[in-house]
């Protein structure tokens, strides 16, 4: 039968669990500084450092207007795709009624740029005619043949005809896939089309209810496109995953899945249905295949290979896990109402500034200070461990949110210093339940390593208690919130899981070692655990032990602080046997 171990042992451990927790978060900062980039300092936020302010203006066809339904849903999507993980306290908002505007803290790098260019209209269409990038002739049966071309010689676009070409299709199409929407004006401009003329970053736009001629984002492969089968908002969320066969097991192949709303999901089925009977039919025939279309240039035009009954689907082909999850990203937060450019970029300065930072800290200082003040009037030596714990808190705090802006790009602004301010208050409570059950455990005549265990077991449900609520409350408003409230929350989130960790690994073991040293075990009176200063006296249940050898101030002192302890049942009880033995006495 296995050993408990014991208090000793189990602090040590605890303790060494601390340190390789603080070894780890210095050695994984320290490699970001001297090859990742790092920074000792976390990055500051808008308001504390300044960024750049960019306004995008939306692409509309003649005589159409973004209503403002459209305008917030593409707020909401562009925030999402600027900052997804809501810590770097970018700022999204209108101006007028069809620009958006979008500040985020620090330079521009070329990643969030691309993001913020390329947030534009999903469409999801199927595929008339698939090539490679060069012009075509496109005969009457639909089907696409390279331009001639001297042998030897460049190709050269095929020649536009002189004479009027009909627009309007000869037969009314009966489905999205139906070659009679290529009439020969339509067949012409395909066949001129150069890819090249999309590498500016000029967007591709068409009605939803006709064709689109585009490329690829590689320009390498041009396509002719049907109308919009499904609407890029239908599209609740895509992830990258390694893929899984028939029985389960994994193919070790990347994938995509998509996730489509009850109603998106009908018109996919119902396409699916149309496009696996071309694929079935001809596996190279192009109308097997459906485009998602982002910004005017298709993103990925994969192969209906079997018919899709529900809401979710897989793309498969030569994915990456880079590739698998960069077009997951541009499938989940693509889907805006309309197509955005970009209109102006420019460098804005801080609203607040570094004198508004150090004034925060300034504050945060004298916060800590007047808790170290208390602690030590409080709790004497005792004191000495909150001062401890605090400044390793406020340590693992700096490094881990040092790491956070390097990995995750949290940017620490004035809402995020004011909740490590708030933190302060917060940790202390933790320490103080803890003492005081202690305190507790002594005025029962427990002696301290025993109190020191009881304690312990007596606090850790207050604690948890109160750090579940806090953690709830942060993660409620961290999802409910954006901006400077939702960097508040995460902060405030951070700094009470670091509080458990504090003190389950440094402030319980701290005291569990102090239990056995004579300084507190013998109730020095400087140690803040005396218990004749706390009022030891009382035993509990109306009885009091005798202390000769205390002074009869000190036991009148201690007798006052023992009543004042004692809760309403308990002076009840006492009030009740003194009145017994009052009786008694008469008698």
């Amino acid at each position: 039968m296995a050993k408990t171990p014991t208090p000793t042992r189990q602090a040590s451990r605890s303790l060494i669990w601390l340190a390789v927790l603080v070894a780890v978060l210095v050695a994984a900062l320290g490699g970001g500084v001297l090859w990742g980039g790092a920074s000792w300092m976390p990055k500051l936020g808008l308001d504390l450092q300044g960024g750049t302010e960019v306004i995008l203006t939306p692409q509309l066809q003649t005589g159409q207007q973004i209503t403002s339904n459209e305008l917030a849903q593409a707020v909401t999507i562009i925030r999402n795709r600027v900052d997804a993980s809501g810590v770097s306290e970018a700022q999204v908002s209108t101006q007028g009624s069809q620009n958006i505007v979008i500040d985020i803290p620090g330079t521009l790098d070329d990643a969030t740029k691309q993001r913020i260019q390329a947030s534009s209209k999903m469409e999801i269409r199927p595929v008339l005619l698939e090539t490679a990038a060069a012009a075509e002739y496109v005969g009457a049966d639909g089907k696409a043949t390279p331009c001639p071309t001297p042998a030897g010689q460049p190709y050269a676009a095929c020649p536009t005809p002189t004479s009027p070409l009909n627009s309007i299709p000869s037969t009314s199409p009966t489905n999205n896939s139906d070659l009679s929407y290529v009439t020969a004006a339509l067949g012409n401009a395909y066949e001129n089309f150069d890819c090249n003329s999309l590498a500016a970053g000029t967007t591709n736009v068409a009605p939803a209810d006709k064709p689109l001629i585009t490329c690829d984002d590689t320009l390498t492969q041009k396509y002719l496109l049907g109308p919009v089968e499904v609407d890029g908002t239908a599209i609740t969320d895509a992830s990258a995953q390694l893929g899984t066969s028939s029985q389960g097991v994994s193919t070790g192949a990347w994938v995509v899945s998509v996730t489509l709303n009850d109603a998106g999901a009908t018109k996919f089925n119902a396409m699916s249905t149309r496009l696996y009977g071309y694929y079935a039919a001809s596996s190279t025939d192009p109308r097997a295949q459906f485009a998602f279309v982002l910004d005017g240039k298709v993103l990925e035009a994969p192969a209906m290979i079997g018919q899709i009954t529900g809401n979710t689907s897989q793309i498969t082909g030569n994915f990456t896990q880079s590739s698998a999850q960069t077009l997951a990203n541009q499938l989940k937060f693509g889907a805006l109402p309309v197509s955005f450019k970009v209109q102006t970029s420019a460098t804005i300065s801080a609203t607040l500034g570094s004198q508004q930072l150090l004034s925060g800290l300034i504050a945060g200082a004298i916060g800590l200070l007047l808790v170290f003040i208390y602690t030590l009037i409080q709790y004497r030596v005792l004191g000495f461990v909150t001062i401890a714990s605090l400044i390793i808190s406020a340590a693992l705090t700096w490094e881990a949110i040092s790491l956070l802006s390097w990995q995750i790009d949290y940017r620490l602004s004035l809402a995020g210093v004011t909740g490590l301010i708030v933190a302060i208050g917060f940790t202390a409570d933790s320490f103080i339940v803890y003492f005081e059950r202690i305190r507790d455990e002594l005025r029962d005549g427990r002696p301290l390593s025993s109190a020191v265990e009881a304690g312990w077991k007596r606090a850790q449900r207050t604690i948890y208690a109160a750090k579940t609520t806090n953690l709830l409350a942060a993660i409620v408003l961290y999802f409910l919130a954006v901006g400077n409230v939702q960097g508040f929350a995460f902060t405030l989130g951070l700094t009470t899981i670091i509080d458990i960790i504090i003190v389950i690994l440094f402030t319980h073991p701290m005291l569990q070692l102090a239990a056995r040293t004579s300084f507190f075990a013998d109730g020095h009176p400087l140690s803040g655990l005396d218990p004749e200063g706390l009022g030891a006296l009382y035993r509990g249940a109306g009885q009091f032990r005798p202390a000769p050898t205390v002074p009869v101030a000190k036991t009148a002192s201690s007798a006052r602080e023992a009543a004042r302890r004692q809760t309403i049942a308990e002076r009840k009880a006492a009030q009740a046997h003194q009145t017994d033995s009052n009786d008694g006495g008469d008698d």
